[in-house]
């Protein structure tokens, strides 16, 4: 059912009547415009929702002038629970968001605190002319308009949630912290205090469903990792939309706004999937799930992963049947106050508000329904992607064009790009001479002390380990720091577990970082830091967590990974002959790795390393994986490796011999025989990395070539001037684009399908992103002539990388291999 908002007008209940003449008095002076001689003056009710009264005022001047239309929101009269019906808070959250934000928001005109005036305090403000969609089924709008609908319901949430309330002046407008944990102790207190006389009865029910929620608190909550500007009601019919278009036009209804964990707005959003309240019902009605979703409304899943794609937030599905739950608590609580109000004769919402004791005792019997379903969402978001994205454009986003596409970025990852681009032009760029002085010089086996510098700047700005998959990052907080003496840190601050990313997000963040050579590690997303750190998250204990990931995840180490070695070719890795042999609590390692990078940085402290723990058993269940102090006797740093003649200082590749190592039991990873199993899990996002940065070094490559053709000249005119170099050139960015949309749908297929289905795209990107760095880093160092050949620019720096990972990154041979026996299986089907 859609209504228009002036089809909401009724008469004003005789409890809520007001002095008129007063308000007009009050109007005429403080509202800008406010017609001072009308021919007529009326006030009406609006009759939809039951919180604080709101009415429509009307004013007629006469000749033929425009009726003027206002809305006026003010406490309820009676006795009211403490910090109840704030609309002073209404009206700041209002006039934050409408004179900052772009967020859509009606118009506020003037505050009134004097009770005198109409009897409570009161605010004023534009009326909106527009539809209100009571119905969440959407009875009588077509299925396309019903999927555009719920589309722009769930990005006109994420946009007041990305709102920096500091930048806007609510930064105080509440605490961040522990909010599900407040809103249970206040919403309990509240429905103790709406039942102490017996009227209504308590619920024991109630009491079943905070015992549980009390215990099930998410550990983000506590951090405030969460928070942000908080609406505490949301949901369809608190939004207008355009008279014709459909698109929001104001949210309202702001009574219970705070700063707190955003995700409770999302939870809340969703409950008519599950139950459905309307004013006038008896009982509660059921919810789309199970009547049937109407054609063109999103699943409950679609429509979240819409929201959190478009706020950037983390997939919650190990923590959604707590948000539903508690949404449909604090539901059943609300209505219980205001069926206790109704008891009392001054619900706002009058003889509809009868039944809202009934629909609080339905949404206990419902909440605890749902917390004990088996599951409650997939594993992974569905995908936002398949041809229906319509993306705000506020901020032009350097690299790609405005617009809407299947691969365009969110709001978020855009300003996260922007800001990241900033960064490399503020302090990497300028820097790359430094670094490359030292790395040649008798010094290059130490660190640059700018790079610490630019590791804590980039920390404060958030863009610190932003390569953390968002499910990883949930264990991490989950595992890691709830609870334990790592608990104090301050995760909205130091982003220490990156920014919630999918790793097609990430993938326009990445391309960024491979424009230079020493950016990852400046941003602590270099490897194989970043791999050691995955393997650490998904299948470390909480003791090697604490003891090797935490630092990592610092940055006050770093980390090697031991697979190859000399004498057999490892890229067939049941071919390793190093051995890892237990005797009692621990386990001996002996052998030779070579081309384990990161393990000359003298900021490496630990070693993953992959060997043998059993040479009989089939063959790959015959490699383990285990953790290795570099500190530990009989490991012995032989040398140096060079590629091309770099030796990539201080970082480094090393050979190792390992003699009669002895490291404890418990070091090792998932258990012996489960090496092939970790490195599956850490070679899917991890190695697709490498992709994502040479997108990067080619668009350098692009950018320095092109700079290179407008400025020098060869025989009597510029190099741009050639029409061999302008064919050239275009071939390149055909081949760069034509990339670029590959590693972008390897990384969406990884979010969606997993590392298993997702392997083919995969393989081809691996084979297709380093032969195109190659084709266009080659193109480029030609137009330079023999200064690309040289170290004063980074061109042969970025192609010897791009070369090298033909084989660092699986050899070209063996991902081909997997390309072609899924394309025979598939037409053996």
């Amino acid at each position: 059912m859609v209504i228009r908002t002036g089809d909401l007008i009724e008469p004003v209940q005789e409890t809520h009547k007001l002095d008129v003449k007063a308000l007009f008095s009050y109007a005429s002076a403080h509202v800008p415009g406010f017609p001072l001689s009308p021919s007529k003056f009326t006030l009406s009710q609006f009759g939809h929702g039951q919180s604080n009264p709101t009415y429509l005022m009307e004013v007629e001047t006469g000749g033929g002038e425009a009726l003027k239309r206002y809305v006026l929101r003010k406490k309820p009269p009676g006795k009211l629970l403490q910090s109840a019906h704030a609309v002073e808070r209404e009206f700041q959250v209002l006039k934050a968001l409408g004179d900052n934000t772009k967020v859509p928001v009606p118009k506020v005109f003037c505050l009134c605190n004097d009770p005198t005036v109409i009897g409570t305090a009161f605010y004023i403000m534009e009326y909106l002319e527009g539809r209100i969609f009571i119905d969440p089924k959407l009875p009588g709008v077509s299925p396309e308009r019903r999927r555009v609908i719920y589309q722009a319901t769930a990005k006109v949430l994420a946009s007041f949630h990305s709102a920096n309330v500091d930048a806007i002046g609510l930064g105080n407008y509440g605490r961040r912290d522990n909010y599900c944990k407040r809103q249970i102790e206040r919403w309990f207190k509240q429905y103790l205090a709406s039942t102490s006389e017996g009227k209504p009865e308590r619920n024991p029910k109630m009491f079943q469903l905070v015992d549980w929620l009390q215990k099930n608190i998410p550990p983000e909550d506590s951090s405030g990792a969460t928070g942000g500007l908080v609406h505490g009601d949301f949901r369809i019919d608190n939004v207008v939309f355009h008279p014709t278009e459909d698109r929001v036009i104001g949210i309202l209804d702001w009574e219970l706004s705070t700063l707190g964990n955003q995700m409770c707005d999302a939870a809340f959003c969703c409950m008519p999937y599950v139950v459905q309240i309307g004013l006038g019902m008896e009982q509660l009605g059921k919810g789309l799930e199970l009547i049937g979703i109407p054609e063109g409304i999103p699943s409950q899943a679609e429509f979240l992963a819409e929201y959190c794609f478009e706020a950037g937030k983390a997939w919650p599905v190990s923590e959604w049947k707590f948000y539903f739950a508690f949404s449909l608590f604090r539901g059943a609580s609300i209505g219980t106050v205001i069926y206790k109000k109704w008891l009392m004769g001054n619900a706002s919402g009058g003889k509809r508000a009868e039944h809202t004791g009934s629909h609080a005792n339905g949404l206990l019997d419902s909440a605890l329904a749902f917390i004990a379903r088996k599951t409650v969402l997939p594993e992974r978001p569905p995908s936002v992607s398949q041809g229906r994205r319509q993306y705000w454009t506020e901020n032009k986003v350097q690299g790609f064009p405005e617009g809407s596409g299947r691969f365009v970025p969110s709001k978020k990852v855009q300003e996260l790009r922007n800001r990241l681009i900033k960064f490399m032009e503020d302090h990497i760029y300028p820097m790359e001479n430094e670094f490359s002085k030292l790395a040649q010089s008798d010094l290059r086996w130490t660190v640059h002390p700018e790079e610490e510098k630019l590791k804590e700047l980039a920390k404060k700005e958030g863009l610190w380990n932003l390569w953390i998959p968002f499910d990883s990052a949930a264990r991490a907080k989950a595992l890691i720091f709830y609870g334990s003496e790592n608990a104090h840190l301050d995760y909205a601050h130091d982003r220490l577990l990156g920014a919630g990313l999918l790793n097609l997000e990430y993938g326009y963040v990445c391309e960024i970082m491979g424009r230079s050579v020493w950016a990852p590690q400046i941003f602590n997303c270099g490897a194989p830091d970043t791999g050691n750190m995955e393997v650490l998250l998904r299948y470390g204990t909480k003791e090697q967590q604490h003891k090797w990931l935490v630092p990592l995840l610092e940055g006050k180490i770093r980390s090697g990974f031991a697979m190859t070695e000399t004498r057999v070719a490892s890229s067939d890795a049941t071919n390793i002959e190093c051995s890892i042999k237990r005797q009692g609590d621990s386990y001996i390692i002996n052998g030779t790795k070579w081309w384990t990078s990161g393990a000359m940085d003298p900021r490496c402290r630990i070693l993953i390393l992959m060997g043998k723990t059993d040479f009989i058993d089939r063959r790959h269940k015959q490699q383990s994986m285990i953790l290795v102090d570099v500190q530990t006797p009989g490991v012995c740093i032989k040398r140096p490796l060079t590629v091309f003649g770099f030796d990539d200082a201080p970082h480094g590749h090393a050979e190792i011999s390992f003699e009669n190592v002895r490291v404890p039991a418990k070091n090792i990873l998932l258990g012996e025989g489960r090496g092939f199993e970790i490195a599956q899990g850490r070679l899917g996002p991890g190695r697709l990395y490498h992709c994502m940065r040479l997108i990067g070094a080619a668009e350098r490559g692009m950018q320095l070539m092109a700079e290179r053709a407008l400025h020098r000249k060869t025989f009597g005119k510029l190099i741009a001037q050639h029409g061999s170099f302008l064919s050239d050139i275009a071939k390149c960015q055909v081949e760069l684009e034509r990339t670029r949309l590959l590693v972008l749908e390897a990384a969406d297929q990884l979010d969606r399908l997993g590392n298993k289905k997702a392997r083919g795209t995969i393989a081809m990107a691996k084979v297709a992103a380093p032969n195109m760095a190659l084709k266009v880093l080659d193109m480029a160092m030609q137009v330079h002539g023999a200064a690309g050949l040289s170290s004063d620019s980074v061109l042969a720096h970025l192609w010897t990388t791009a070369r090298t990972l033909r084989i660092a990154d699986g050899p070209d041979e063996v991902h081909l291999g997997t390309i072609s026996k899924l394309e025979l299986q598939r037409a053996k089907l």
